[in-house]
């Protein structure tokens, strides 16, 4: 939903992009992926949160992005696995980055 309650534009079928997280992991990749403009939303992480025992039964909590935007969302899984958006711990959270 936006702002003034008017709901979002249908993104198109989501498809499942990585799956078997931790919820803060899926979270912190949604945030990722909607910061690099691709809607992105995370599942079952209420679920894995609150029953534990259960999240390999589940396959974990998952990131879903809509299908014509799958390979896009893969390129940023993996700038994002290999640390290309990384802060440096002398990093001034007033300032800007770069």
């Amino acid at each position: 939903m936006r702002h003034d309650d008017t709901p979002d534009p249908y993104p198109g079928d989501m498809e499942i992009l990585e799956r078997d997280l931790t919820p803060t992991e899926a979270h912190l990749l949604v945030g990722c992926l909607r910061t690099a403009g691709i809607a992105a939303d995370a599942g079952d992480t209420h679920l894995v949160q609150a029953h534990s025992l259960i999240a390999v039964a589940v396959g974990g909590a998952k990131v879903r992005v809509p299908r014509e935007h799958l390979a896009e969302a893969r390129e940023v899984l993996a700038a994002f696995r290999r640390g290309d958006f990384a802060l440096d711990d002398d990093f001034d959270v007033g300032s800007a980055p770069g």
